[in-house]
Protein backbone atom coordinates (compact mmCIF):
# COMPACT_ATOMS: atom_id res chain seq x y z
CA UNK A 1 0.00 0.00 0.00
CA UNK A 2 2.87 2.44 0.91
CA UNK A 3 4.37 1.41 -2.24
CA UNK A 4 1.50 2.03 -4.00
CA UNK A 5 0.87 5.80 -2.31
CA UNK A 6 4.25 6.74 -3.16
CA UNK A 7 4.14 5.94 -6.83
CA UNK A 8 0.89 7.80 -7.21
CA UNK A 9 2.44 10.92 -5.18
CA UNK A 10 5.62 10.67 -7.30
CA UNK A 11 3.49 11.21 -10.87
CA UNK A 12 1.48 13.61 -9.20
CA UNK A 13 4.76 15.71 -8.75
CA UNK A 14 6.48 14.60 -12.02
CA UNK A 15 2.74 15.88 -13.54
CA UNK A 16 2.41 19.08 -11.81
CA UNK A 17 6.38 20.02 -12.93
CA UNK A 18 5.47 19.02 -16.84
CA UNK A 19 2.78 21.04 -16.63
CA UNK A 20 4.31 24.26 -15.40
CA UNK A 21 7.02 23.92 -17.27
CA UNK A 22 4.30 23.77 -20.22
CA UNK A 23 2.57 26.79 -18.87
CA UNK A 24 6.08 29.07 -18.72
CA UNK A 25 6.70 28.12 -22.11
CA UNK A 26 5.89 31.40 -24.57
CA UNK A 27 3.18 30.82 -27.07
CA UNK A 28 4.74 30.16 -30.56
CA UNK A 29 1.96 33.02 -32.18
CA UNK A 30 -0.39 35.48 -30.59
CA UNK A 31 -3.72 36.31 -32.31
CA UNK A 32 -5.62 39.12 -30.92
CA UNK A 33 -8.92 41.06 -31.96
CA UNK A 34 -11.13 43.54 -29.86
CA UNK A 35 -12.54 46.68 -29.96
CA UNK A 36 -10.73 49.89 -30.47
CA UNK A 37 -11.39 54.11 -30.13
CA UNK A 38 -8.95 56.65 -31.80
CA UNK A 39 -9.22 59.81 -30.27
CA UNK A 40 -10.23 62.14 -33.02
CA UNK A 41 -11.44 62.38 -36.78
CA UNK A 42 -9.05 63.34 -39.77
CA UNK A 43 -11.24 66.71 -39.56
CA UNK A 44 -11.30 67.39 -35.77
CA UNK A 45 -10.44 70.72 -35.70
CA UNK A 46 -10.59 72.69 -32.57
CA UNK A 47 -13.81 72.68 -31.57
CA UNK A 48 -15.06 69.81 -33.22
CA UNK A 49 -12.72 66.88 -31.93
CA UNK A 50 -14.76 63.50 -32.45
CA UNK A 51 -13.47 60.07 -31.02
CA UNK A 52 -14.10 57.08 -33.51
CA UNK A 53 -15.17 53.93 -32.79
CA UNK A 54 -13.84 50.48 -34.22
CA UNK A 55 -11.46 47.28 -34.13
CA UNK A 56 -8.41 46.50 -33.95
CA UNK A 57 -6.80 43.12 -34.98
CA UNK A 58 -3.26 41.74 -35.07
CA UNK A 59 -0.92 38.76 -35.10
CA UNK A 60 2.19 38.53 -33.73
CA UNK A 61 4.92 35.83 -34.47
CA UNK A 62 7.48 33.68 -33.09
CA UNK A 63 9.77 35.64 -30.28
CA UNK A 64 13.26 35.42 -30.14
CA UNK A 65 14.23 36.96 -27.05
CA UNK A 66 11.06 38.25 -25.90
CA UNK A 67 10.94 40.10 -29.60
CA UNK A 68 7.84 39.45 -31.46
CA UNK A 69 7.17 40.99 -34.84
CA UNK A 70 3.67 41.81 -35.53
CA UNK A 71 1.21 43.21 -38.15
CA UNK A 72 -1.62 45.22 -36.78
CA UNK A 73 -4.72 46.00 -38.51
CA UNK A 74 -7.39 49.05 -37.20
CA UNK A 75 -10.67 50.09 -38.50
CA UNK A 76 -12.91 53.12 -37.72
CA UNK A 77 -16.12 54.33 -38.73
CA UNK A 78 -17.83 57.80 -37.31
CA UNK A 79 -18.81 61.12 -38.67
CA UNK A 80 -17.50 64.39 -38.12
CA UNK A 81 -18.53 68.12 -39.51
CA UNK A 82 -21.16 66.59 -41.80
CA UNK A 83 -18.72 64.15 -43.44
CA UNK A 84 -18.24 60.72 -42.83
CA UNK A 85 -15.13 59.21 -41.81
CA UNK A 86 -13.72 55.94 -42.83
CA UNK A 87 -10.07 54.37 -41.54
CA UNK A 88 -7.99 51.91 -41.89
CA UNK A 89 -4.52 51.41 -41.06
CA UNK A 90 -2.43 48.12 -41.54
CA UNK A 91 1.00 48.24 -40.05
CA UNK A 92 3.69 46.14 -38.79
CA UNK A 93 6.87 46.46 -36.47
CA UNK A 94 7.87 44.91 -33.54
CA UNK A 95 6.47 43.79 -29.74
CA UNK A 96 8.92 42.91 -26.66
CA UNK A 97 7.22 41.33 -23.89
CA UNK A 98 7.98 40.24 -20.16
CA UNK A 99 6.41 38.66 -18.15
CA UNK A 100 5.70 40.38 -14.24
CA UNK A 101 4.08 37.39 -11.78
CA UNK A 102 0.99 36.06 -14.05
CA UNK A 103 0.51 39.23 -16.45
CA UNK A 104 2.78 40.32 -18.92
CA UNK A 105 3.66 43.35 -20.31
CA UNK A 106 4.66 44.97 -23.66
CA UNK A 107 5.50 48.08 -25.15
CA UNK A 108 5.71 48.08 -29.65
CA UNK A 109 6.81 50.36 -32.24
CA UNK A 110 4.52 50.38 -35.74
CA UNK A 111 5.02 51.62 -39.00
CA UNK A 112 2.44 51.36 -42.00
CA UNK A 113 0.30 52.63 -43.96
CA UNK A 114 -3.64 54.36 -43.61
CA UNK A 115 -6.25 54.84 -45.41
CA UNK A 116 -9.60 56.84 -45.92
CA UNK A 117 -12.40 57.64 -47.90
CA UNK A 118 -12.44 60.36 -50.66
CA UNK A 119 -14.77 62.86 -48.97
CA UNK A 120 -13.73 62.87 -45.05
CA UNK A 121 -13.42 66.75 -45.10
CA UNK A 122 -15.38 69.23 -43.27
CA UNK A 123 -19.03 69.31 -45.49
CA UNK A 124 -17.91 66.19 -47.57
CA UNK A 125 -14.84 68.49 -49.24
CA UNK A 126 -12.29 65.65 -51.08
CA UNK A 127 -9.32 64.93 -49.65
CA UNK A 128 -6.58 62.11 -49.32
CA UNK A 129 -7.18 58.90 -49.17
CA UNK A 130 -3.46 57.34 -48.05
CA UNK A 131 -1.07 58.65 -45.59
CA UNK A 132 1.90 56.96 -43.51
CA UNK A 133 0.88 56.02 -39.76
CA UNK A 134 3.37 55.12 -37.12
CA UNK A 135 2.02 53.51 -33.83
CA UNK A 136 3.96 53.78 -30.30
CA UNK A 137 2.40 52.17 -27.43
CA UNK A 138 2.62 49.64 -24.82
CA UNK A 139 -0.23 47.83 -22.62
CA UNK A 140 -0.59 44.48 -20.40
CA UNK A 141 -1.98 41.05 -20.81
CA UNK A 142 -4.03 39.16 -17.96
CA UNK A 143 -4.33 35.73 -18.42
CA UNK A 144 -8.00 34.40 -17.92
CA UNK A 145 -6.90 30.60 -19.08
CA UNK A 146 -4.22 28.43 -20.51
CA UNK A 147 -4.11 29.51 -23.95
CA UNK A 148 -6.56 33.20 -23.87
CA UNK A 149 -5.90 36.46 -22.00
CA UNK A 150 -7.78 40.03 -21.85
CA UNK A 151 -5.52 42.62 -23.68
CA UNK A 152 -5.62 46.09 -22.36
CA UNK A 153 -3.33 48.46 -24.88
CA UNK A 154 -2.61 52.35 -25.92
CA UNK A 155 -0.28 54.43 -27.56
CA UNK A 156 0.47 57.51 -29.90
CA UNK A 157 -0.62 57.22 -33.11
CA UNK A 158 0.81 59.55 -36.32
CA UNK A 159 -0.95 59.74 -39.62
CA UNK A 160 -0.71 62.67 -41.87
CA UNK A 161 -3.81 63.14 -44.23
CA UNK A 162 -4.41 66.39 -45.80
CA UNK A 163 -7.46 67.91 -47.75
CA UNK A 164 -7.19 68.33 -51.48
CA UNK A 165 -7.56 71.34 -54.19
CA UNK A 166 -9.26 69.60 -57.11
CA UNK A 167 -9.71 65.86 -57.79
CA UNK A 168 -8.47 66.13 -61.21
CA UNK A 169 -4.66 67.29 -59.93
CA UNK A 170 -5.56 65.74 -55.79
CA UNK A 171 -2.72 68.41 -54.97
CA UNK A 172 -2.64 68.72 -51.31
CA UNK A 173 -3.86 71.75 -49.12
CA UNK A 174 -1.43 72.16 -46.73
CA UNK A 175 -4.29 72.76 -43.41
CA UNK A 176 -2.15 73.19 -40.20
CA UNK A 177 -5.20 72.34 -38.36
CA UNK A 178 -6.26 69.23 -39.24
CA UNK A 179 -5.12 66.92 -36.83
CA UNK A 180 -1.97 64.51 -37.08
CA UNK A 181 -1.23 63.11 -33.61
CA UNK A 182 -3.91 60.80 -32.11
CA UNK A 183 -4.35 58.98 -28.92
CA UNK A 184 -5.45 54.90 -29.53
CA UNK A 185 -6.71 52.21 -27.18
CA UNK A 186 -7.65 49.11 -27.39
CA UNK A 187 -9.03 46.02 -25.19
CA UNK A 188 -9.87 42.42 -26.79
CA UNK A 189 -8.95 38.84 -26.14
CA UNK A 190 -5.66 37.37 -27.19
CA UNK A 191 -5.40 33.44 -28.64
CA UNK A 192 -1.78 32.34 -27.63
CA UNK A 193 -1.11 29.15 -29.91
Amino acid sequence: MFSKLCSLLLAMACLSIAARGEAAAPARYQAFAGYSLLSNSLNGVAGSHQPLNGWDASFAFVPWHGLRFKVDTTGYRGTNLNAPQHLFFIMGGGEYSHRLGRESVFVEGLGGTGGANRYWGANQTPAQTASFAAFMGGGVDTPISKRFAWRVEGGYQYSYFQLIQSLATLTPVYNTNLPTNFGRFSTGLVWSF
